[in-house]
């Protein structure tokens, strides 16, 4: 290879690891609660703040960026990430100060802009997402860590699911809304947060051997990745269980079967890691499309709810 084709190969690849790096699909996990509960408003013709919702979806992107920099920086103290992940931005930067600045700012803007629109809303809107940033930490963060002991999926069903939704709810209702709508956050949320959830539990598949090197108990760690590989059709099944049953019951409209848009993902998503779960570089992409089938199942659904104030 001539020494012109060489630097183009690893520029090309470096390009490559920043893609992977920024992670810019993620994001939609960080919107989805909005978009749910915009889209349940919508359809349940109940009063809507549009510049609450675009302020509250900034916010929520800010604060995923904090969490997805936090991360890095903390699995790069235990050096999980050194061998299995290249593009980690601690791996590809080497600048663990300029990193720490950058999530610290993202941190102090989001919950800065959460505040305002607290003020404009509800005062529990602030303490749900500071609950969700508390959740975000002992993640990964130490001296807790609870996602070196398999507890990554519940915390992030707890965060994106009824606590991002139930702010999500009371940031673009009315201000004279005071009690906080559990019924509808769980109701709303617990199916598209255990999609989220499972996003997590599949970016485990790749990394199997560098988690348990590194003492990271992670669900597929701790089951193997052949039993972990099993559990996805009954986990995507359970998602768009969940989201049937308030149609079958008549509580949601019919339209809110589009949430089912995320099906095809999910099928992909079942056969390749049946097939190939002990492959870690076939598999290592299986959380994008863990990420497809919350993303379609997710917009899905709010667009779904929407189109229930069409109803006669």
């Amino acid at each position: 290879m001539s020494e012109p084709q060489a630097v183009a190969t690893r520029y090309d690849q470096r390009r490559k690891l920043w893609r992977a790096a920024i992670k810019w699909p993620m994001y939609s996990v960080a919107v989805m609660p909005a978009l749910l509960a915009s889209g349940w408003r919508l359809g349940s013709a109940e009063p809507m703040r549009w510049d609450q919702l675009l302020g509250f979806l900034l916010a929520a992107v800010l604060l995923l960026l904090w969490e997805n920099l936090s991360n890095d920086l903390f699995d790069a103290e235990t050096g999980v990430d050194r061998v299995g992940k290249p593009h980690s931005l601690v791996n590809l930067t080497g600048r663990r100060d300029g990193l720490t600045l950058l999530a610290n700012a993202a941190l102090l803007l989001g919950l800065l802009l959460i505040a305002w629109l607290t003020w404009r809303s509800q005062p529990a809107v602030l303490p749900l997402v500071l609950a969700c940033c508390g959740i975000g930490y002992v993640y990964q963060g130490p001296p807790f860590r609870l996602g070196y002991l398999g507890l990554g999926e519940p915390l992030c069903w707890l965060a994106f699911g009824p606590l991002a939704t139930a702010a999500a709810l009371l940031v673009l209702g009315p201000p004279g809304e005071v009690q906080i709508p559990w019924h509808t956050a769980f109701q709303l949320g617990a199916g598209p947060a255990l999609a989220t959830s499972l996003v997590l539990f599949c970016s485990h598949f790749h990394q199997v051997d560098e988690d348990a090197a590194h003492g990271k108990h992670s669900p597929v760690v701790r089951l193997g990745t052949a039993r972990s590989a099993a559990l996805i059709p009954v986990w995507i099944t359970v998602v768009l269980a969940s989201e049937s049953i308030p149609v079958l019951l008549g509580e949601w409209p019919l339209t809110a079967l589009l949430g089912w848009l995320g099906l095809p993902a999910g099928l992909a998503l079942s056969r390749l890691l049946l097939d190939h779960h002990d492959q870690p570089m076939r598999i290592s992409g299986s959380k994008f499309l863990a990420l497809r089938f919350q993303a379609w199942n997710g917009l899905g659904l709010s667009l779904g709810l929407a189109m229930g104030a069409l109803r006669p």
